[in-house]
């Protein structure tokens, strides 16, 4: 089944879904670094696993999300490592500006205290639109090379090379204005758009 596209209905159906559960997903991040998070209308593509970090240079930070319930698989969010550094100071208590230095564990573990939050609140709204509980376990941070596409495909433990990109521009105050972008395999999005056209059938 590789080498499949979405059709125009999917694409919109993956929009409208990354749109509102990323919408909500902002007001909880709002809570968390106690700033006004914007997040900008979703772009949606196919690409290529190869295409998939084109957007970062050097070194990015990767969390894995895995659905336990209501979903089949994961999915990645790649965030840039200055923005969780700012994000990181922010939920310290911070200004936002201490971003000095090299990528620590704090770092990570803010960061995957936040996608927990931001993914729980995007499950939770899953679960409304597609009509089925939705779940996620806790998610795994990591930092990796830019060049590291090997670690891009032990993540997902499978060598699918058609992968759903739905990037967004996301602002916090005037301290964050970046993109954020998350992956997921074509055969998850198809599976999502299917649930969500049965839904109230």
């Amino acid at each position: 089944m590789e080498g499949m596209h979405l059709t125009h209905e999917q694409v919109d159906i993956l929009g409208e879904i990354a749109n509102i559960s990323m919408g909500n997903s902002a007001t909880t991040l709002s809570m968390m670094v106690n700033r006004k998070v914007d997040i900008t209308t979703p772009n949606v593509k196919v690409i290529k696993r190869s295409e998939a970090l084109d957007d970062y240079e050097k070194t990015c930070i990767f969390v894995q999300i895995h659905y336990v319930k209501g979903l089949e698989g994961n999915n990645v969010l790649v965030l840039k490592e200055h923005d969780v550094k700012v994000m990181t100071d922010l939920m310290m208590g911070g200004d936002g500006t201490n971003t000095s230095g090299e990528i620590t564990e704090l770092h990570l573990s803010a960061a995957s205290e936040a996608m927990n939050q931001m993914m729980g609140t995007s499950a939770t709204s899953l679960s409304s639109m597609l009509g089925v509980p939705t779940d996620i376990s806790t998610p795994i941070v990591n930092q990796i090379d830019v060049e590291s596409i090997k670690v891009f495909e032990k993540m997902f433990d499978t060598t699918y090379d058609k992968f759903v990109k739905i990037a967004f521009r996301m602002t916090i105050g005037d301290l964050i204005d970046s993109v954020m972008v998350q992956l997921y395999p074509v055969q998850f999005a198809e599976d999502m758009c299917q649930k969500f056209m049965n839904k109230g059938k």
